[in-house]
């Protein structure tokens, strides 16, 4: 099927970028292009980047080369029931009475149509959900790993592997983040900022592998990441700031009847502002770089020629991308945790100390 082939593709342009190989245009023929009928760009770009049941690679031989998820469904007619999505065969097979319809468990009836009346509750591990508890165990081990060897070595020897890596990115966050938005009161916040910079971070890297999901390319996984950066900016928030919200000072009367709702509608504004720029940025790179994969179907649906022909320019733009969205993992990640850190800054009212930007840990007292 074409969302196949186009993983299949994805697979080998990555394998592309770190070998210098060309072996894509192998994964170019779908067995299955005549079941699927013509090509449909839009559905191919919503599979790619939607959730899904299982982790699919690529194809051999027409079989596909896939990790199944558990499949965890509970209904009032028959209780809980648990089994792989592999029993679905990707949406073509109903189990147990339940079937798989555009990537949502549906209760079927004994002849196989959909049971309208049934409610079915999903609790399934999507390969979204795995994915960001992989990405949660590889942020817990590696901080573990850098922390006991600060206990093992402290300042004795030089950091070093992982720990040096860690070490310059704490620093940065610390200094180019951490002191000038938050000034003397930053220590107490640099957990939160590290863990959401790094949280971020792995999964817009585990996201660039094809055959994996775009967590940070879900809508849920932001709005998540926006609230929680909310209540901290919330909790942060002293008297002068609601004054200012709800009374801005210097200000004509009739003038404060108008900035008060837009101010008041500032402070959630910025969590929304929060959650579209790190969605739309994750999602824009992936639906990119399909649609440069896609152009080789188009072209190769007018020619046999101009399909062959167009492969090795969509090549070389989708390497050219890739290595474009490896930078915007980490740019999407640092300008999250900067603007979070600012909104904090900005809810203390006053907490910045011009001193501790410069450097300084501790506030200069006159």
């Amino acid at each position: 099927m074409y969302p196949r082939t186009l993983k299949s593709i994805l697979a080998a342009v990555l394998a592309l970028c770190f070998t210098f190989s060309s072996n894509i245009c192998s994964a170019q023929h779908s067995p299955e292009k005549e079941e699927t009928g013509a090509f449909n760009p839009g559905e191919l770009i919503m599979e790619h980047i939607s959730d899904n049941h299982s982790f699919h690679f690529f194809d051999i031989n027409g079989h596909a080369v896939a990790a199944p998820l558990p499949i965890i469904v509970y209904s009032p007619e028959k209780g809980l029931s648990t089994f792989m999505s592999s029993r679905f065969e990707h949406g073509h097979a109903a189990y147990n009475g339940y079937k798989l319809e555009h990537n949502k468990i549906v209760a079927v009836n004994d002849d196989g149509s959909v049971n309208e009346e049934a409610k079915v509750y999903d609790f399934s591990l999507t390969r979204n959900v795995v994915q960001m508890l992989l990405a949660l165990l590889v942020l817990v081990w590696i901080m573990v790993g850098v922390a006991n060897k600060y206990s093992k070595n402290g300042s004795v020897a030089a950091p070093s592997g992982m720990q040096n890596a860690v070490e310059v990115v704490i620093t940065f966050i610390r200094d180019e983040v951490g002191k000038p938005n938050l000034g003397h009161h930053y220590k107490k916040y640099m957990p939160y900022l590290l863990t959401v910079f790094f949280f971020i971070l792995i999964n817009n890297i585990f996201g660039l592998v094809p055959g994996t999901a775009n967590v940070t390319g879900n809508i849920a996984f932001t709005l998540i990441l926006a609230l929680i950066s909310l209540v901290v900016f919330l909790l942060s928030s002293n008297g002068r700031f609601w004054g200012h919200i709800f009374w801005p000072p210097g200000v004509p009367f009739l003038v404060k009847l108008i900035l008060i709702p837009v101010e008041l509608a500032g402070v959630f504004i910025k969590p929304i502002a929060l959650m579209i720029r790190l969605f739309a940025n994750m999602v824009a790179g992936h639906i990119v770089i399909t649609c440069f994969i896609m152009l080789i179907f188009i072209f190769g649906g007018m020619s046999a020629g101009a399909g062959w022909g167009f492969s090795p320019v969509s090549i070389l733009f989708t390497v050219f991308i890739y290595f474009i969205e490896i930078l915007v993992a980490f740019i999407q990640a640092f300008i999250f945790t900067n603007l979070t850190a600012v909104f904090i800054g900005q809810a203390m009212e006053g907490g910045h100390d011009p001193a501790v930007a410069e450097g300084h840990d501790d506030p200069v007292i006159a």
